[in-house]
């Protein structure tokens, strides 16, 4: 009987049993781990899932009525839908927290809830909310500036300019929104003659010195000797792609040459031969690559000086932080693809 028992007293067996129920162990953890986790990201899915889909306006109602979540909550709901561009459930969730009685953040609400509407571009909603917000509380700010943006955005520039009174009152400063408003009503003002507009904006410029490229942008493309006339030598930089896409025939070569900056850009373009190099880096290799006949020119991007935001194209006021003249040029050497497709085009011909 002994003999028949003797494995249980061997050492080595009592090693084996002991390492296969740490095994066991371990095996059934990791399954129970994975099935825990399965469960977990199935259920967090289905919360996520509520969210991605926003409920009715009656199961709205009941959920922000039933005080399920708190109103900060819902805000920062509202919120994140803004931020991803899905205003139309960021205006739901408004709306309706502005139909329960005893909101505690009704002016906030209807605050967020007209920059929704800015936003997203209903424009008349906007400014009713905004009107709303003012009759009750005149000395808000946030809802001037935004009032002022939305009779921007349609093109009632009188009753932008009327928005200043009350935020000079507030001591805001609004020099740069009131040369920008004036100069965007005169080239609106299809009264006026090229040239009284002309020598309206060039009042403004003279006045603020500001609004360069809004101002030259005009100027050159309307009357480019007047232009040449009245550069800012000083704002050369700040309007290269502007001077970069002047045709050749608009150019004034005794100004030109007269400007270290600009007899290097216009090198580098191929319109003369002042210069051997540049200290500008593209400039420098764009001269160099022109007596080797390579096909480049520079390509251009805008950023915004105030809040740091891209954009592939030129704009006079900000769509993000709302600044106004904060467009930085920047550029870099591309491929001159237009002057290939002119070329193919001439070849058959």
């Amino acid at each position: 009987m002994n003999t028949f028992f003797i494995e249980f007293r061997d050492p080595l067996f009592s090693i084996i049993i002991f390492f296969a129920i740490i095994f066991l162990i371990t095996f059934f953890s990791y399954w129970w781990g994975r099935y825990r986790r399965k469960e977990d990201s199935r259920h967090l899915d289905k919360f996520l899932r509520q969210f991605r889909s926003l409920p009715s306006k009656e199961e709205l109602k009941t959920l922000i009525g039933g005080g399920e979540l708190s109103e900060k909550s819902w805000l920062l709901l509202a919120h994140s839908y803004f931020k991803n561009g899905e205003y139309e459930k960021s205006i739901d969730i408004y709306n309706e927290m502005l139909r329960i009685s005893g909101s505690l953040n009704k002016k906030e609400t209807m605050f967020l809830l007209g920059r929704t509407y800015f936003k997203a571009g209903f424009l008349e909603r906007a400014k009713q909310i905004f009107l709303e917000i003012l009759k009750n509380s005149p000395r808000t700010p946030q809802a001037l500036h935004y009032l002022l943006l939305v009779y921007e955005q349609m093109r009632d520039y009188k009753s932008a300019l009327d928005v200043l009174e009350p935020l000079d009152e507030l001591k805001e400063d609004t020099s740069n929104d009131r040369a920008y408003l004036k100069s965007l009503a005169l080239l609106n003002d299809t009264s006026l003659s090229i040239e009284d507009k002309t020598t309206k904006l060039l009042e403004i410029y003279s006045q603020t010195h500001h609004l360069s490229y809004l101002v030259f942008e005009y100027l050159f493309r309307v009357d480019p000797k007047l232009a040449w006339e009245n550069f800012d030598s000083s704002k050369s930089e700040r309007l290269t792609d502007l001077l970069w896409g002047l045709d050749s025939s608009h150019l004034d070569l005794d100004i030109i040459s007269k400007n270290s900056y600009l007899k290097e850009l216009y090198t580098a373009r191929g319109d003369m031969n002042e210069v051997t190099g540049s200290s500008v880096f593209e400039f420098d290799i764009l001269i160099g690559l022109k007596r080797s006949s390579v096909n480049a020119t520079l390509n251009f991007e805008y950023i915004c000086d105030n809040c740091k935001q891209t954009y592939p194209f030129i704009f006079h006021r900000c769509s993000s932080c709302h600044a106004i003249d904060s467009a930085v040029v920047e550029w870099s050497i591309t491929k001159d693809y237009h002057k290939d497709f002119s070329e193919e085009n001439n070849s058959f011909q």
